[in-house]
């Protein structure tokens, strides 16, 4: 019933505004109080919903971000408290694991760390802490929030909007709705105009407005004081040059329900996840302009090597698995030997380049 009553809202606002940025739409279908998809029902994220984050796939993950803030508390000269604020929580299961890693691994840190977390269910708007953080982190937040679609026809670059005919929602192409969509190419050095005709691409302005208001957040009251601290956010995306590539010709929008990829954003509003990739060259951007430097841009398998995935493995492997060399034939050994396999293949699928570890980890600092 709520999808129903959203899709009424949608169609109420297309007949009293016209058409609607698909940005707009995207709000809506996502965020509408009462009826958007990350405000309303369980948790849609994990094995029981619509996708899983790196968090869901295994503790590894959790645990490699514990031995970056290490890395980090230590450059800030170990600060007590030690604030993290983790802005699009979720559920919170990867501060549940950076804690206990701590409350293992580092007694000292986790005796500083206040690791404090916000969701977005209630949008971007609501992601305003006051708190002043040493860090901030996210772990696809950016690929969440709602993005313009433009489309190059002949030497024009047109916006997608959202309309309705006969009560169903369907697109329509017209003027970019600001300067700054119809010049968000060009800014970025996109040479569109060599594309194919139909070539689309996605515009996210919610990412520079959420990364200015994160250093804000950063810098704290007095921005007279240099204090110093951190940016760190991990998504799915590249930087601009590879990101609006011809070869993405239908660009890079995605629906996710029931753990199905779809190409149907306006079907079902307020029912499936709508995302896109993230273009880090625009982060890179806003944080340099807001008075950030860059401290690190790999990709998450790079990310995960460095911070120790695999010795970790390697020392589970020693610590636990020793059966699999002594007394494999065993049912304890065989045991072992599948419960090592299981946990060898979660490392792999965090790490997997055609997968998640192709996502992007920036650090920014000051």
């Amino acid at each position: 019933m709520p999808a129903a009553l959203l899709h009424d809202l949608i169609l109420d606002a297309i007949q009293q505004r016209g058409p609607l940025s698909f940005a707009d739409y995207m709000r809506m279908a996502l965020y509408e109080p009462g009826y958007g998809y990350y405000v309303t029902g369980p948790a849609r994220m994990g094995w029981e919903g619509d996708y899983y984050t790196s968090s869901d796939v295994a503790a590894f993950f959790a645990n490699c971000l514990g031995r970056q803030l290490r890395q980090m508390w230590d450059q800030l000269g170990r600060p007590t408290p030690f604030v993290v604020l983790e802005q699009g929580a979720g559920r919170g299961n990867l501060a549940l694991g950076v804690r206990l890693w701590a409350s293992q691994e580092d007694p000292l840190l986790a005796a500083a760390l206040d690791y404090q977390t916000e969701d977005i269910k209630q949008g971007l708007d609501a992601l305003t802490s006051q708190i002043t953080p040493s860090v901030i982190l996210s772990n696809e937040l950016v690929d969440a929030f709602p993005v313009h679609v433009v489309e190059k026809r002949g030497d024009q670059l047109l916006e997608v909007f959202v309309t309705a005919e006969n009560g169903r929602l369907s697109e329509t192409l017209a003027s970019p709705s600001s300067p700054q969509i119809a010049t968000y190419l060009d800014d970025y050095k996109i040479p569109w105009r060599s594309f194919d005709d139909g070539w689309r691409g996605e515009i996210n302005l919610d990412a520079e407005k959420w990364m200015a208001h994160a250093a804000q957040l950063i810098f704290g009251p007095s921005p007279k004081r240099k204090r110093r601290g951190f940016i760190l956010t991990i998504d799915y995306g590249d930087l601009a040059k590879q990101l609006y590539s011809p070869y993405r010709y239908h660009g890079t929008l995605a629906c996710y329900f029931q753990h199905q990829l779809t190409d149907r954003p306006l079907v079902r509003p307020g029912e499936q996840d709508i995302t896109a990739h993230v273009n880090f060259t625009a982060l890179l951007q806003a944080g340099r302009k807001a008075g950030l430097r860059l401290d690190t841009f790999l990709t998450q398998r790079e990310w995960l090597t460095k911070m120790g995935i695999y010795d970790e493995l390697e020392q589970i492997k020693q610590r636990d698995f020793a059966i699999i060399d002594t007394d494999r034939a065993s049912d304890q050994g065989q045991i072992a030997l599948f419960q090592w396999y299981n946990l060898r293949q979660r490392v792999a699928a965090l790490t997997e380049p055609s997968g998640m570890g192709n996502f992007k980890v920036l650090i920014l600092k000051r």
